[in-house]
């Protein structure tokens, strides 16, 4: 092959090289553009969706702050405060309302499915045996599944003992 062939063969591989790195640079660069915006439209997203339950727990703030400032300024008697209380209870409870948060429904008789033992106080009347004797921490569902189960404290029958002397 003569030298001057080889030369332009050479030149011509160089360009080849140098057109593959610039398309390579540019297939970098949208992919850099693209993942940017994939993650700007995922921060947003995340923003959008976080946005209403933020600004539900910015009023339960607000609520909140207003209960200290009264109670540190000695505005209310200990029934307004109850009362007031009560309504930040309340408040709080319409909040996880709007999130299809809902506090189950007590038990009489301990159920597993939503409860969970916590303390087991003996009985002797077998009536007893299985009942809920206090409520430690209320349950909550969401959409029909349980998302905390209710904390109890249960009786459960153990029979007298029977000594003899």
């Amino acid at each position: 092959m003569p030298p001057q062939d080889s030369e332009a063969l050479s030149s011509e591989l160089e360009r080849l090289r140098a057109a593959i790195e610039q398309q390579n640079d540019m297939q970098r660069k949208s992919f850099d553009t693209l993942y940017e915006e994939l993650k700007q439209y995922k921060d947003d997203f995340i923003f959008q969706s976080e946005k209403p339950l933020l600004l539900d727990l910015l009023l339960f703030y607000d609520s909140l702050n207003w209960f200290q400032q009264s109670i540190i300024k000695g505005e209310m008697s200990p029934e307004v405060i109850a009362d007031s209380f009560q309504y930040l209870i309340d408040e709080f409870l319409e909040l996880l309302y709007r999130r299809d948060v809902l506090p189950t429904e007590s038990q009489d008789r301990f159920d597993r499915e939503i409860q969970k033992a916590i303390q087991v106080v003996p009985t002797t009347d077998p009536k007893q045996d299985y009942t809920v004797k206090r409520v430690l921490k209320r349950g909550f569902m969401r959409a029909g599944r349980k998302l905390r189960a209710e904390e109890v404290i249960i009786h459960r029958h153990t029979p007298a003992s029977t000594e003899e002397a």
